[in-house]
């Protein structure tokens, strides 16, 4: 790639059928899913294409990276141990290092795996970074910006995170928590969640509440989910009348029935990014032209930045890294992607209707 700089990322199968036949329509098409499942074990990390394009709307500078698969699926990731998931994100890491990357960035479930890519990059010879930091950036400013076009106050929102354990929610619920009414934290675990509530309280404006209950939600106006549950666990019942969620999980947190059940909330899938320049993916991983994840976009960013050291790694993110990043990509010219759900674009028009419905259940104000 001449003296270009270089990045490469790595992702991961999440719908096992969907994204094998994106590279093998073939296989995809023999193969039940639960051979698929225990395959992704065994198969060898690939390179998936190279990408293209990439260039600084401040500087004219580009990059050029490419994108490995670490073959694992989702539900595999969970269900081994963490040492051996590891050992195939670290081969999938060195065959970064062999294509000549500069920086590695960790998508999905690579950066949840073991400890936030500590692991990784002690292993790997070139710099790492989860993008856990843009990512965070990405989806509070979206949830925020949406819950406004809804005619949500923040200052006055009761605002969730579900997933508040996990370096993203624990991250955005610190954001957020100086800018909203009222937080309410919901995690798996309560001696985690207990350790949340006492950090967040430090920076809240408000009330700060914590539970083990996901069905705290439904008092919440603004939602951020980001936990790593591997499937559905908000439900049409969870969610009051005019409720923004921003889902940042991958597979998602929110039930796609909720779409078809309830047209008086908005669920908006969180972490998308537009990507300055012409940029060429070079294969179809499921998001449209110009758009990728935050994960990613900083891990672009930061090789427009000419910052090649381990930047988002750990579980414990950073607010300075958080808004530093946000500064880096804003000045090259990433900026939140248009707002998608269950990857639809979601025109303002639906946005507009779910704040007359929602204004309409509220009922009058007070005198």
């Amino acid at each position: 790639m001449g003296n270009i700089d270089t990045f490469a990322f790595i992702i991961h199968p999440l719908d096992p059928k969907a994204d094998v036949a994106r590279k093998y329509p073939r296989l995809a098409r023999l193969l039940p899913v639960t051979a698929i499942h225990f395959l992704s074990r065994y198969w060898p990390p690939l390179l998936l294409s190279r990408i293209a394009g990439v260039r600084s709307a401040a500087t004219g500078r580009e990059v050029e990276g490419w994108l490995l698969a670490c073959p694992i699926t989702a539900r595999r990731m969970l269900q081994l141990p963490p040492r051996v998931a590891l050992r195939k994100i670290i081969q999938t890491g060195r065959l970064a290092e062999r294509l000549g990357a500069r920086i590695l960035g960790l998508g999905a479930y690579t950066s949840v795996i073991g400890d936030g890519g500590l692991t990784v990059a002690r292993a790997l010879d070139i710099p790492v970074t989860t993008g856990d930091s843009y990512t965070v950036a990405t989806t509070v400013r979206t949830l925020l910006e949406i819950g406004r076009q809804v005619g949500t106050v923040p200052e006055r929102a009761v605002t969730a995170v579900v997933g508040a354990t996990g370096a993203i929610g624990s991250a955005c619920a610190r954001l957020l928590a100086p800018r909203v009414g009222e937080m309410i934290l919901v995690g798996r675990r309560k001696a985690g969640i207990a350790q949340v509530r006492q950090q967040v309280e430090a920076l809240a404006a408000g009330r700060v509440r914590a539970t083990t209950d996901v069905a705290m939600v439904r008092e919440a106006d603004l939602i951020v989910s980001a936990t790593s549950a591997g499937q559905p666990i908000i439900h049409s019942d969870h969610l009051k009348p005019g409720a923004v969620v921003c889902d940042v999980a991958r597979p998602r947190d929110v039930s796609p029935q909720v779409v078809r059940e309830r047209d008086d909330v908005l669920i908006v899938d969180g972490g998308l990014v537009k990507v300055p320049g012409g940029v060429d993916f070079g294969f179809d991983y499921g998001l449209p032209p110009g758009i990728t994840y935050g994960c990613m976009a900083e891990t672009m960013a930061l090789a427009l930045e000419g910052r090649f050291e381990d930047y988002t790694i750990g579980k414990n993110l950073e607010i300075e890294r958080i808004q530093e990043i946000e500064r880096i990509a804003g000045r090259h010219g990433f900026r939140p992607a248009d707002p998608r759900s269950f990857d639809r674009p979601l025109p303002q028009k639906h946005i507009q209707r779910v704040r007359r419905i929602a204004a309409q259940k509220a009922g009058p104000g007070p005198a």
